[in-house]
C-alpha cells in the first residue's frame, strides 16, 4: 500500500467503530505503513489526522508490539497533536503503553519503554488534564498518572493537588474519574 492509497483509504474512515477497525485490520496486514500512517496522524494542518490517529489507536489495542519500533516518534508527539478528536485516541495509546509497561506480566513493552518516552508521556498527560480537552482524554491521563506516581513520586501530589483543583468545575464524567483517581492516589500515599 502506498502513502497515497493510504491517504485514499483514510478519507473513508470516520468515527464508527467498524470502519476504524477495518481500516486497522489492513494497517496489521501491512505494518509498513505504520510510519507513513503516523505522518498522517501527527500532521498539524491535515484535517485527515483524525482518522490516521482513531486507525493507531485501534492498531494499538489489537497489536501494541507493532507500535514499539515508533516508541520515539509517538511519545515526542503526542503533546503536539492539535485537533481535539486526535488528542482521545493519542492519549488512549498513551494509555496502553503505560498499563503494559507497569503490568504484573512481563512484557515486550517493558523493555523498550525508556524513562525519556514516560516522562514525554506523563508531560503529555499532564497537559491533557490542565487544557481544556474531553473527559476521555482526561481519563485516559488520570490513569496513566496514578501508574506513573508509582515510579516517579512528584507525580501523585501534583495530581491530587490538580484534581481537587479542578474537581467543582468538572462535568460529572470528570468527577466520577477523579473520585476514583484520588482514592488509588490515597492508597499508595
Amino acid at each position: 500500500m502506498t502513502q497515497e492509497e493510504l491517504y485514499r483509504s483514510l478519507d473513508y474512515v470516520n468515527h464508527s467503530r467498524e470502519k476504524r477497525a477495518k481500516m486497522s485490520a489492513l494497517i496489521l496486514e501491512n505494518p509498513q505503513v505504520i510510519e507513513p500512517l503516523m505522518g498522517i496522524g501527527f500532521s498539524v494542518d491535515d484535517p485527515i489526522s483524525n482518522s490516521a490517529c482513531w486507525v493507531l489507536e485501534f492498531t494499538a489495542k489489537e497489536n501494541l508490539s507493532l507500535l514499539l519500533p515508533y516508541l520515539d516518534e509517538i511519545t515526542a508527539n503526542l503533546k503536539k497533536v492539535p485537533l481535539e478528536s486526535s488528542i482521545r485516541p493519542m492519549a488512549k495509546i498513551g494509555e496502553y503503553f503505560i498499563k503494559a509497561y507497569f503490568s504484573k506480566t512481563s512484557n515486550e513493552t517493558q523493555k523498550v519503554l525508556t524513562e525519556i518516552h514516560l516522562e514525554r508521556i506523563t508531560t503529555a498527560c499532564f497537559d491533557w488534564l490542565i487544557g481544556n480537552h474531553k473527559v476521555a482524554a482526561q481519563a485516559y491521563s488520570m490513569t496513566c498518572l496514578v501508574l506513573l506516581g508509582e515510579k516517579f513520586d512528584w507525580i501523585h501530589p501534583e495530581l491530587k493537588m490538580l484534581l481537587e483543583k479542578n474537581y467543582l468545575t468538572g462535568s460529572a464524567a470528570y468527577k466520577a474519574r477523579a473520585r476514583i483517581t484520588l482514592a488509588k492516589i490515597k492508597q499508595n500515599i
